[in-house]
């Protein structure tokens, strides 16, 4: 994480601000159950409760669910009422499973045809959920001379979506300029190139659990630990990261394509012009031995 260009802020100690963006893909859920023979989705949000206030009972946590055709924010630790404050986390549960049951389905609703049988490999809105997490962490910014320690942690199942490419970078780039990380917690069955590239350049945590039966385990051991006391830790590290492109002519990872030597977007395959800044590539390359 590069901190030399990022602005100096200060922190309160041992308080963190949590923002948790949860995959909320109904077909990576149902897959994932049928796979499982369960209803494990429903256990995730007390995971996620559980461990956020293990250090300290003044962090607080937000939870963004991640749709298909939406996100949303759906918790927020300093407006959960009475239930928040006194730590009934069942009651607070039973709240969260609610408003996620009300967010599928206007989620579901905002498609183009809702009672369409849509395919297990359909990709969530991770670009809008990152980008509605930086927002409320740049409101708390503004909001007094003292921060909460950010951080953001993506619970992502579903496949990387290339059409989101470009706004998912901007997105981490952003990041890394308010020093903020990205953890990741990677359950679906591939690899999350995004997410990779997210921990890697913000300095954050990249980890895919071998067992989603131990979710709970996982992020109290590796995804709890608040940034002064990673520092004291030995954290997984990913054995590589993949730093691939998509195109932005037919939204595909690629390992060699052609790049706009003015707006710099990626493409497939040679084109004539450049469909996002217009620039002419038709034109004969300049000879620099040429008489002037």
């Amino acid at each position: 994480m590069n901190s030399a260009s990022a602005p100096s802020k200060l922190y309160s100690d041992d308080v963190s601000l949590l923002v948790v963006l949860l995959d909320a893909n109904p077909f990576f859920w149902a897959s994932s159950a049928a796979a499982s023979g369960d209803s494990a989705s429903q256990h995730h949000p007390t995971a996620v409760l559980s461990f956020s206030k293990l250090l300290n009972h003044f962090n607080q946590v937000v939870l963004v669910a991640t749709g298909v055709n939406s996100c949303s924010y759906i918790y927020d630790s300093e407006e959960g009422g009475a239930e928040s404050a006194s730590g009934n986390v069942p009651a607070v549960c039973s709240k969260i499973l609610r408003r996620l049951e009300e967010f599928l389905t206007k989620d579901r609703l905002l498609g183009k045809d809702p009672d369409m049988v849509v395919a297990s490999s359909v990709s969530s809105l991770l670009s809008g959920s990152l980008s509605l997490a930086l927002c409320y962490i740049q409101r708390i910014f503004r909001s007094g001379a003292r921060h909460p320690q950010p951080r953001i942690l993506c619970l992502q199942g579903s496949p990387d979506g290339p059409e989101q490419y470009v706004a998912v970078m901007n997105a981490i780039f952003s990041a890394q300029r308010s020093m903020i990380p990205i953890d990741s917690c990677v359950m679906g069955v591939q690899h999350s190139a995004f997410l990779q590239q997210a921990s890697y350049i913000t300095g954050g945590v990249y980890l895919k659990p071998q067992h989603l039966d131990g979710l709970f385990q996982y992020l109290s051991v590796v995804f709890a630990t608040d940034l002064q006391s990673r520092s004291f830790l030995q954290l997984p590290r990913p054995a590589g990261v993949d730093f691939r492109a998509s195109c932005f002519c037919h939204k595909k990872t690629i390992d060699m394509g052609y790049v706009c030597s003015v707006c710099l977007s990626i493409f497939c395959k040679r084109h004539k012009k450049c469909s996002t800044c217009g620039s002419d590539f038709s034109q004969s390359p300049i000879d620099l031995n040429a008489p002037h």
